[in-house]
């Protein structure tokens, strides 16, 4: 049975529909985070499940009630927002000590289970300390000890790292997945960040314009994308069109307007009908020794970018016809100039097939 379970949940604002009819099972333990652009309807989808926002469809369970009348604190969830919500007048200690003592837990349960929850996330030296003597990340950590602390088995994190600096985010990641797991808790993560997702969950939920787009682990939704959308918000790729000109049972052709024709290893639909051919960029390889059953084009660089690890390469195929690639810097041998001609390549299995979308590429790849 899931832990956690939304029937056809519906919320509107006025004309505004944040959540449409979403369906959602989440087991016990599992680390779940929510991905999707402003808007998308992440926030409104946590609160509706915290009981903190009412929906207007729809039913919700946790562990297997019916908790659609219940209060927040009667769901067994405990909240934790993106500015943490420390009380500042307590100390450290105080505020992670606030959940259990409202429960009216023996206070020597209180100090035994505070105390253990501050050596976890390592701010013992610091339980004297007031919010704005610490540190944004130390902040952070105390909201999440308060929110363990709170005896709760489901924790609701809306953008938990989202005040933190970049490095201190990567850092905070781990450390947020590693509590979650050693206390067997339920986790649901919202987050805009597709690599904050793909690093710390075990599946990821895409959702779009209040509806879900896809659900899946981090390498389902980044190898098997199953829209345009997902493609494009989830590590991005090229994206070529044209009508299909050749169909057989394991393979299909589209040719661009460009005159190039792109083989897929995928069964397409009918002759003519337009498609969408993605291609993540780190699949486009440069001067490749090996492009026998491969799609291969010449081309001269338009531009070549260092970003940290890697190279990214804008290549004109011709016509204005344009593809990206990336290239970890450590297996590049020489840095390819501005100007040069290059073979670029990518395998048929590497390609994803789209129908072409009735509102169009971009509108789409944008979905706002």
């Amino acid at each position: 049975m899931s832990l956690i379970r939304l029937v056809k949940v519906t919320k509107k604002f006025g004309e505004i529909t944040a959540l449409d009819r979403v369906d959602l099972s989440i087991q016990d333990g599992e680390y779940i985070c929510v991905l999707g652009q402003t808007g998308a309807g992440k926030t409104t989808l946590l609160r509706t499940i915290a009981g903190l926002t009412e929906s207007h469809e729809g039913e919700i369970f946790i562990e297997g009630k019916l908790v659609n009348e219940f209060p927040p604190e009667k769901r067994n969830t405990v909240y934790m927002f993106q500015h943490f919500a420390l009380f500042p007048h307590m100390n450290v200690y105080e505020n992670v000590a606030f959940g259990p003592s409202i429960r009216n837990w023996p206070s020597s349960r209180v100090k035994v289970v505070s105390s253990e929850i501050l050596d976890m996330v390592r701010l013992s030296e610091r339980k004297d300390a007031f919010p704005n003597e610490l540190s944004g990340g130390m902040q952070q950590r105390v909201a999440l000890a308060r929110g363990i602390a709170s005896g709760a088995r489901i924790l609701l994190l809306d953008e938990p790292l989202g005040a933190l600096d970049a490095r201190l985010r990567v850092d905070l990641r781990r450390q947020l997945r590693r509590l979650v797991k050693e206390q067997k808790l339920t986790a649901i993560h919202v987050t805009h960040d597709q690599e904050e997702a793909l690093m710390t969950a075990d599946r990821i939920v895409i959702l779009r314009k209040g509806r879900i787009e896809q659900i899946g682990t981090p390498s389902e939704i980044y190898s098997k994308p199953e829209s345009i959308f997902v493609t494009s918000f989830v590590g991005g790729a090229n994206f070529l069109e044209g009508p299909m000109i050749r169909v057989d049972d394991s393979s299909s052709t589209i040719e661009t307007r460009e005159g190039c024709q792109i083989e897929v290893a995928q069964k397409g639909g009918k002759i003519g009908e337009k498609f969408v051919v993605a291609i993540r960029l780190e699949d486009v390889f440069i001067n490749s020794p090996i492009t026998s059953g491969w799609n291969s084009f010449s081309g001269k660089v338009e531009s070549a970018t260092f970003i940290g690890g890697f190279m990214r390469y804008k290549i004109n195929l011709g016509n204005n016809l344009a593809i990206f690639s990336e290239v970890l810097t450590s297996t590049s041998q020489n840095i390819i100039k501005e100007g040069e001609t290059v073979t670029t390549s990518f395998h048929p299995k590497r390609c994803h097939l789209f129908p072409y979308p009735k509102a169009g590429l971009l509108k789409e790849i944008e979905a706002i």
